[in-house]
């Protein structure tokens, strides 16, 4: 079959026109869809998962991470009903189902439209899911509320078609977080409130994103106030739009552009669009990127008597079961509430002081946790093979597993994320990690072909950002655990005082670091290697 051209068929054929052909085909059955139509299927967040015999992935929505106990049943009654009762929270806070068919399309698009939910750009060339603070309106840090500026972003993008044929995927984050957890450096297009005096307002970023080269967005010098906000998302969009590379897939995304043209032209176009001046930026640091950025706890709020829990839900799998039951806590303790974080955990806000204990008590019973291990709060996953056709390496078992090791086998209180990629396209964002991990594979001296991957190191946002150095290649998938505690204890005997661990990996060569994670004790290649004995070093100088 001829390689399909998508930006010839997006201008035979606007993406979101296809759904009157999604319905047709949800008739006339799998085999009758044309090939063309299928890769349009992505504007309405369908993709087919691997190995391509019939079966679907498809996201829904979640517009800054806020659902109501209505939309969360209709999440779960799809899981349950469709998608053999699983589902992942994904990395912008939307829903991700699988195992699902073409014929059941036509029921999922109505129970989500009568529950206030789309599908329509979770996925395709164009603007995706805009994420946000999941704990906008209720932080008592937070410099402003940004759901009503997501809400109106969202509002006129969705379905808009004078937007629905970009260059590429385009992702935007706007948020009021003082700790910057909606990672306004990763994102197209980012709005990140500042204060000035007593007056609220954004800084504007561009040019972010991960993928297999990444890039940190970069900052235009404009303050711009919450009614300006669409006027500037506009101009951004627009420039991508007109602007932005086409000739190739893997060099279309907005950051390509701002790296050409540079900060101070990409402003001088926006301008030139807006039609008026933004005042200048604010001279503010970005937070320390040290700081586990999730809001997962106990917390309370700034409405006096509520709090929030936050809630570690590791790889973002959920259960159909685990959904209802936290649809039904939404609805009693919630205020008929309930959030999804960019890091797939959950949130629980609004609830009552006095509730507290039941609250936590039903919590626990729906298998959700908050008093776990800083590896638990620290990780991140893509999907894997299992289903998605561009992976490498299983990933969600496999961090079960490597964290479910590291918490047996260490004594450890520091926080540290460890994100885990299936392939070299970051949907797990292994470029960002404490530690990241690229799926690929090995072949060892016998011949045999293996998951493996590579390790790498140093990865953080925030005032210090920087991607991750590669450290070792082609560690195997199974032995990637005992490298890490390796690796982790070697930090933790070798540490100055008060040092972080992304400081410790600063101050160390990639040689190293190689030598920390000790991969000649791993003997990859030699049938009766054993693990290293369990160590459960305190860091040093504390006894």
């Amino acid at each position: 079959m001829a390689k399909i051209d998508i930006e010839v068929l997006k201008k035979e054929k606007d993406g979101l026109d296809v759904l009157p052909d999604l319905l047709r085909y949800a008739e006339l059955g799998y085999d009758a869809i044309a090939p063309e139509d299928m890769a349009l299927f992505r504007w309405y967040g369908i993709y087919e998962q691997q190995p391509k015999e019939g079966h679907f992935m498809m996201r829904v929505r979640i517009p800054g991470g806020s659902l109501t106990v209505e939309q969360l049943r209709a999440v779960a009654y799809v899981s349950k009903q469709y998608g053999r009762s699983i589902a992942d929270i994904t990395t912008r806070q939307n829903f991700q189902f699988h195992w699902l068919t073409i014929q059941d399309f036509p029921a999922i698009l109505q129970l989500f439209s009568s529950a206030g939910l789309s599908t329509t750009g979770a996925c395709g060339d164009i603007m995706r899911n805009v994420c946000g603070c999941p704990v906008a309106g209720i932080d008592p840090d937070e410099v402003l509320d940004a759901r009503p500026v997501i809400e109106k972003i969202t509002s006129y993008f969705l379905g808009n078609k004078e937007y629905s044929d970009l260059p590429r995927k385009y992702k935007l984050s706007i948020s009021g977080c003082t700790i910057h957890c909606n990672q306004p450096e990763i994102n197209d297009l980012s709005l990140q409130a500042v204060r000035r005096g007593e007056e609220t307002g954004f800084h504007v970023r561009v040019g972010g994103g991960l993928s297999t080269q990444p890039h940190l967005a970069q900052k235009l010098d404009m303050f711009i106030r919450p009614e300006q906000a669409l006027d500037v998302c506009r101009a951004v969009t627009e420039i991508f739009r007109d602007e932005g590379y086409r000739k190739r897939r893997n060099h279309s995304r907005l950051k390509f552009l701002v790296a050409d043209w540079g900060a101070e032209k990409f402003q001088e176009e926006v301008i030139k669009r807006l039609g008026w001046t933004p005042e200048p930026a604010l001279p503010i640091p970005d937070p320390q990127g040290h700081v586990q950025q999730d809001h997962l706890g106990v917390h309370e709020q700034k409405q006096a008597g509520l709090y929030w829990i936050g809630v570690s839900i590791i790889t973002g799998r959920v259960t159909a079961e685990q959904l209802s039951a936290a649809a039904d806590i939404a609805e009693r303790y919630c205020q008929g509430n309930i959030r999804t974080t960019n890091q797939q955990n959950f949130l629980f806000p609004n609830i009552a002081a006095e509730d507290l204990p039941a609250a936590k008590q039903a919590i626990l019973d729906a298998g959700f946790r908050w008093d776990v291990s800083e590896f638990h709060k620290g990780a991140v996953s893509c999907t894997g093979n299992e289903f998605c056709n561009l992976a490498i390496t299983e990933t969600k078992a496999r961090l079960r597993e490597i964290i479910t090791h590291l918490e047996q086998k260490m004594l450890w209180e520091e926080p540290v994320r460890i994100h885990l990629n299936g392939c070299p396209n970051s949907c797990g964002q292994h470029h960002i990690g404490d530690i990241g991990l690229q799926g690929c594979l090995a072949r060892l001296n016998n011949g045999e072909q293996v998951e493996a991957y590579d390790v790498c190191l140093g990865g953080r946002l925030g005032e210090d950002a920087k991607f991750v150095r590669a450290i070792s290649r082609k560690v195997p998938a199974d032995k990637v655990k005992y490298a890490l505690e390796n690796l982790l204890c070697a930090f933790q005997n070798t540490r100055q005082t008060e040092e972080t661990f992304g400081q410790w990996v600063d101050r160390h060569t990639d040689h190293e670091l190689g030598e920390h994670i000790g991969l000649h004790l791993l003997a990859k290649d030699d049938p009766n290697w054993t693990p290293p004995p369990p160590r459960t070093h305190a860091p040093a100088g504390v006894e």
